[in-house]
């Protein structure tokens, strides 16, 4: 799908966000107007300010988008929004809090969000607790899951799923990551760095299970923690592995716009930066954004993956749409924010026909879309999830940066079921 980023009208989009819903003011009753009409709430978590709001605020424009193209006969449906930005950056324990903010809330049925795995790791014992269906248009990290510490987040029901993505997993995605490095870019050695975080350290993982499979090399890997401004020792080793590429894994706000300005700034543009989607976040026009912090040397020869299809039909109208109600590109998870709304709303007019008690109708919204038999027609095609929750799709896109515009232009996408490497 076209899953351009948002550009500099990243506060105008969370304007339109506002606008197109009734937020948390919205009546909380299990009744609502004239006709039996019923007032329910999809919440929204995710990063809406600071140097995340290009992730955040065209996904959760997605949902808005959504709710304002689709509708379920008697049911009014308004979005409940939360921030879990703290000083502009993620921040696992806000989410936490948002999360719970939600859960106490009988009318919200569905929620759309997060954005960083991180914070999901916090979120999900809430959701499975609280038997509230969320779907993350964005989150990656495998342990999230499909491993033994997936089932430990599911404390209070371990059977019970709470939590779908859309997304591809890290395993997938940097897979693609390495298919970029290996066979695109002819890289044959890559110096690894991550930036200690649950996202970025699984993208990293993901990277080198693949990238050695594939017979390339790494010659070493770091994990600058998710502070650090000053790269020096890092590029310093790079100067003395001479790798022939470097992997980062992790976001922009980790500060990996910094390394590669500093890199650049150090002789070292040449070499070519590969990250994932926590670097594809908008143009360099984008205030905040990894172009934008890289600069135009720094963007030269940077590439970055995306964990989604990126085209069909469905998602080329949605972007037209968008850009016609938005005055911009959607961003890199506009469209699967759009595709998790749609799921809720299947769900809602398959289970909710004749449901008032508000306890019963999330558990029948949450049990609906746990159930691996159910198919969804989406803005990001024919999709279902798995017995774990995960996206049965598997299809990594990339980009590159293209000097002339100044932004991520997509070249290629890999579906990994079909051709895993």
């Amino acid at each position: 799908m076209k899953l351009k980023n948002l550009g500099a009208l990243a506060f105008a989009g969370a304007f339109a966000v506002a606008a197109c819903s009734s937020g948390s003011s919205a009546t909380t009753g299990p009744s609502g107007g004239g006709g039996g009409t019923l007032n329910v709430k999809v919440g929204i978590e995710l990063p809406m300010t600071g140097g995340e709001a290009p992730n955040g605020v065209p996904t959760a424009n997605g949902v808005a988008f959504a709710l304002d193209q689709l509708k379920v006969p008697g049911f009014n449906i308004t979005i409940s929004q939360q921030d879990d930005a703290v000083n502009g950056k993620h921040n696992a324990q806000q989410g936490a809090t948002n999360m719970q903010t939600l859960a106490n809330d009988p009318s919200v049925l569905f929620v759309v969000g997060p954005y960083n795995s991180s914070v999901a790791q916090a979120e999900i014992p809430v959701t499975n607790a609280a038997g509230l269906m969320q779907c993350s248009p964005a989150n990656t990290a495998v342990d999230l899951t499909k491993t033994d510490a997936a089932k430990a987040l599911r404390k209070t029901n371990p059977d019970k799923i709470a939590y779908v993505r859309i997304a591809t997993t890290d395993d997938y995605q940097g897979g693609g990551g390495a298919d970029i490095t290996y066979n695109t870019i002819g890289a044959k050695t890559a110096y690894v760095l991550d930036d200690t975080q649950t996202y970025g350290k699984g993208l990293a993982d993901g990277f080198t299970t693949a990238y050695t499979k594939l017979g390339g090399q790494v010659v070493k890997r770091e994990g600058p923690p998710d502070t650090t401004t000053d790269f020096t020792s890092y590029i310093t080793t790079i100067k003395g592995a001479n790798p022939a590429a470097v992997f980062y894994g992790g976001v922009t706000t980790s500060g990996l716009g910094l390394f590669r300005k500093q890199m650049a700034g150090a002789g070292l543009a040449n070499i070519p930066v590969i990250g994932g989607d926590g670097i594809n976040d908008g143009s360099a026009a984008t205030a905040s954004s990894f172009l934008n912090i890289a600069g135009d040397t720094g963007g030269a020869n940077t590439y970055s993956t995306v964990a989604a299809i990126h085209d069909i039909p469905a998602a080329d109208k949605f972007s037209a749409d968008y850009k016609g109600k938005f005055n911009t590109d959607p961003g890199s998870y506009s469209a699967a924010g759009y595709a998790c709304t749609q799921v809720f709303l299947q769900a809602l007019k398959t289970v909710g026909t004749g449901v008032t008690d508000m306890a019963q109708l999330r558990e029948k919204v949450r049990a609906y879309v746990a159930d691996s038999a159910n198919k969804y027609d989406t803005v990001v095609g024919s999709m279902g999830f798995d017995a774990n929750g995960d996206n049965t799709q598997h299809v990594i896109s990339y980009y590159q940066y293209d000097a002339t515009t100044k932004d991520w232009k997509y070249f290629k996408q890999r579906d990994f079921t079909a051709n895993p490497i």
